[in-house]
């Protein structure tokens, strides 16, 4: 397990706990009713009994064989920890000796409801329609075992972890004669240079291990300290397919709590053809500290850079205001930025919308910044300079132009797709396995860059340090891999220089940790961070299409369009030649390449570090889990993220394309959101999704009423607030419209003639140059939605001084605002 050097004092807002482990008993006592299972026999029936909390366990009853009313009446313990939420799951399966075996029924069981010292005898019925039972009874104990340290916001819990260490000797005395053995068995002598050690610990991080034999040999594992642990081992040939006795046979076990905590204790491993092994054992208590953060409230980072925020936001609100006195620090308002997805033309968009603030001098009023998808592209980009909002965004306007503006081949060139290939072999090398939303991302930076941008999240943190620019807050979903209905289960991962993190758990890890690997809260793999490349690809992955399907809509028409398209497929189904220096596992990575072109990339796998934690037994009953918990899943906690050992990351367009989440977290409470929608079609149908969603979590969402007017001609700015609500933010919401700048060259400005033209962006669902999917714009049409979108904003300066002003109202007393201008 590798330490990690804390970004702040030691110690997190955990609360700890001491508590004893107990001792279940479950006894399955007989099934009633189990049906037929073919024609000629009854259902040969068996129960598998599984507690996801003390993991590694996992019993099974015996068969019972042709009957319908099978008695077992079998007995299994488990060691369980009553401050976790504890299900047991007994599956009834039919044994087959030619196929797989069938589970027939499932139960799981809250054993909340099992009293201390009580027996409790449970019939549970099998099937809702049928006449199936199952007869089961539990026994829990109470035990004189030392407390357990539990660290836990009380919805995720980490328990007491221990490392086991260890080291293989040179073959003990004890072991026998090879050849011996070897005449015994028939078997020729096998070198001890081709022989492997494999090593189980059901339930801990590793699992399972292997080591060719060597006397530098020396292996880890992590498990649950309080949890009964079997280390098990044999030794097997390295190059053949055993010695031709049962490989699976296990020639050590051991007790991991016969071992003294800190002392060494020696056992052998003997072998039927081989010199046996000696392996020296120690097990270890692990650190307490986690390098997961447990906690609902803002990181410390985020605490302190809030302060030095306030004082440059007082400054420009005084300024914007023309406010007599200096604001004190709990006068300062929270104003927020939410910017949709929408591709390049959100990307386009968000450019001219934040020039219009800096023009007018609001910028610096701002706190937070949001964005999702074709938004982030803009934020990724501009938090590469850490004096981004202090400069004038001419540059990197002026980059985003050129970029996209430009044909688009260059980024599927033999050389782009070779630097490709380098970098993520090189990624695998470091263990970071390669997935087509990598790709995607190496794509994705090559259209809007043209070159690789050494950018890191962690490393926007100097955008921060002076407080000299809004907080980005980058969101992503977390849905299951085999159901990408993002309706059945989703949960929201924020991201920010500062830390990424769950708000539904309450779980962060500092951004740099993004993608290294955790057990029960502890770092045990650290990977080295991610160029922001590659979580750019994440944002976005919903672009991330079949690129034989966008390829036309990337870069031209016609048969030359065709053609290029055949060669690169002809090109991509060959492996590199062997004299261009790739590596022998470059297939591995050119797999993924080929793919590309003809697969569907939805998602990425990263490392999840949440896996291990444990819910707490009341974990539903939290506010801050209940707020974000709007799933069948949630009342499930086995089938819960921390059981996953990937995360897997989407789009959050794929269930609404929205960022207002970020605004939401304890901590933050906005006074003031800028709402930025990039839709075409419907300009109001991303809020009124929101605010459905919000209210349905009891999040305080202003009220989103429109008249049939602003449906038909939706006008530049709206302001939304609801005064019964006094929590939730006034809302000024900017839809993509192109209302008075077709007549209006600037505010008060009406265009010439000869400028009509300019004035003309179509925004049409059916015939506009923005499509989701356009990532090539002609100069024209980028320069006309940037103007649009800087218009938009700086025509509706009125309105955002208002509600500024009533922003301020919120936190300052009047005697302030007397000199604030109308």
């Amino acid at each position: 397990m590798e330490s990690l050097s804390p970004r702040e004092p030691p110690g997190h807002p955990h609360q700890g706990e001491a508590s004893a482990c107990c001792r279940l008993t479950v006894r399955v006592l007989e099934a009633r009713n189990l049906p037929w299972a073919d024609l000629l026999s009854k259902a040969d029936p068996y129960v598998v009994i599984e507690l996801p909390t003390a993991p590694g366990a996992k019993f099974r009853t015996k068969t019972v064989t042709n009957s319908s009313r099978p008695v077992w009446n079998e007995s299994f313990s488990f060691r369980i920890q009553p401050q976790v939420k504890n299900v047991l799951e007994l599956s009834v399966y039919d044994e087959d000796s030619v196929t797989a075996d069938d589970a027939c029924f499932r139960v799981l069981y809250d054993l909340s409801e099992v009293l201390p010292d009580e027996l409790l005898r449970k019939t549970f019925p099998l099937s809702p329609q049928g006449q199936e039972e199952l007869d089961v009874e539990f026994l829990v104990e109470k035990t004189s075992d030392h407390p357990e340290n539990l660290i836990t916001n009380q919805v995720l819990v980490a328990r007491e972890l221990s490392c086991l260490e260890v080291h293989l000797d040179s073959p003990g005395s004890t072991a026998v004669d090879p050849a011996e053995t070897c005449a015994e068995l028939c078997l020729e002598p096998v070198d001890q240079d081709k022989l492997e050690l494999k090593l189980v610990v059901k339930g801990s991080y590793e699992d399972t291990q292997t080591s060719a034999l060597g006397p530098a040999s020396a292996l880890r594992f992590h498990y649950l300290a309080a949890q009964e642990t079997v280390l098990s081992g044999c030794l097997r040939s390295a190059t053949g397919n055993g010695w031709n006795v049962d490989s699976s046979e296990e020639h050590l076990t051991v007790s991991l709590e016969s071992l003294a905590t800190g002392k060494e204790a020696t056992f052998d491993i003997p072998a039927p053809s081989a010199p046996g092994v000696r392996l020296q054992l120690k097990a270890e208590a692990c650190p307490e500290e986690l390098a997961v953060r447990l906690g609902f409230d803002l990181c410390a980072e985020e605490k302190a850079f809030l302060k030095r925020r306030k004082q440059v936001v007082a400054q420009a609100l005084k300024q914007a205001l023309q406010l007599e006195e200096d604001l004190q620090e709990a006068e300062v308002p929270v104003v927020g930025i939410m910017a949709t997805g929408g591709g390049a033309r959100a990307m386009t968009s968000l450019y001219g919308h934040l020039s219009g603030l800096q023009k007018l001098g609001l910028l610096d009023c701002v706190t937070y910044f949001s964005g999702i998808s074709g938004s982030t592209w803009t934020m990724a980009h501009l938090y590469g300079d850490p004096e981004w909002s202090q400069r004038d965004l001419e540059g990197p306007i002026r980059h985003a132009r050129e970029r996209l503006t430009k044909s688009k081949l260059d980024a599927f060139s033999p050389e782009r797709l070779e630097s490709y290939r380098r970098e993520l072999e090189l990624r695998a090398e470091q263990g970071h396995p390669p997935t087509f939303v990598d790709l995607w991302a190496l794509v994705l930076e090559s259209m809007l860059h043209g070159q690789v941008m050494d950018q890191k999240l962690s490393g926007q943190r100097a955008a921060l340090e002076q407080g000299q620019n809004p907080l980005p807050l980058y969101l992503s979903l977390n849905v299951r891999e085999n159901n990408l209905e993002t309706l059945d289960f989703k949960e929201w991962v924020e991201f920010s220089p500062y830390e990424v993190g769950f708000p539904k758990y309450g779980a962060y890890v500092p951004s740099e940790l993004f993608g290294s690997e955790f057990f029960m809260g502890r770092l045990m793999r650290r990977l080295p961070e991610s160029r922001i490349c590659f979580l750019e690809g994440i944002w976005s992955n919903i672009f991330s299409l079949n690129l034989l399907d966008a390829w036309y809509d990337l870069t031209s028409s016609g048969e030359t369009w065709k053609e290029h398209i055949q060669d690169k497929i002809r090109s991509t189904d060959k492996q590199p030649p062997a004299s261009s220096g790739t590596s022998p596992g470059l297939g591995a990575v050119w797999g993924p390449l080929r793919g590309f072109l003809t697969g569907r990339p939805l998602h990425q796998h990263s490392p999840n570090f949440l896996h291990g934690l444990q819910l707490h037994k009341d974990y539903r009953g939290q506010k801050d889990f209940s707020t974000w918990a709007d799933s069948q899943l949630d009342a499930s906690p086995g089938q819960l993220t921390p059981q996953e050992r990937q995360l897997c990351l989407v789009d959050t367009g794929y269930f609404i394309n929205t960022s207002f989440p970020a605004m939401f977290r304890p901590g933050r409470r906005l006074d003031l959101v800028l709402s930025f929608d990039y839709s075409l079609s419907s300009p109001f149908e991303v809020l009124q999704q929101t605010e459905l969603y919000c209210r349905a979590r009891g999040l305080p969402f202003p009220r989103v009423e429109l008249s049939p007017q602003d449906l038909r001609q939706p006008k530049e700015c709206y302001l939304f607030s609801d005064p019964a609500c006094p929590e939730a933010p006034v809302l000024l919401h900017f839809p993509l419209v192109n209302a008075s700048f077709q007549d209006h060259s600037a505010p008060g400005v009406r265009r010439s003639p000869a400028e009509l033209q300019a004035g003309q962006v179509d925004l049409s669902a059916a015939t506009s140059p923005y499509s989701l999917f356009a990532t090539t714009y002609k100069e024209d049409d980028f320069d006309r939605l940037l103007s649009l979108s800087e218009y938009n904003v700086r025509s509706s300066q009125a309105a955002v001084l208002q509600a500024l002003r009533g922003s301020l109202r919120r936190q300052a007393p009047p005697a302030k605002l007397q000199g604030a201008q109308t």
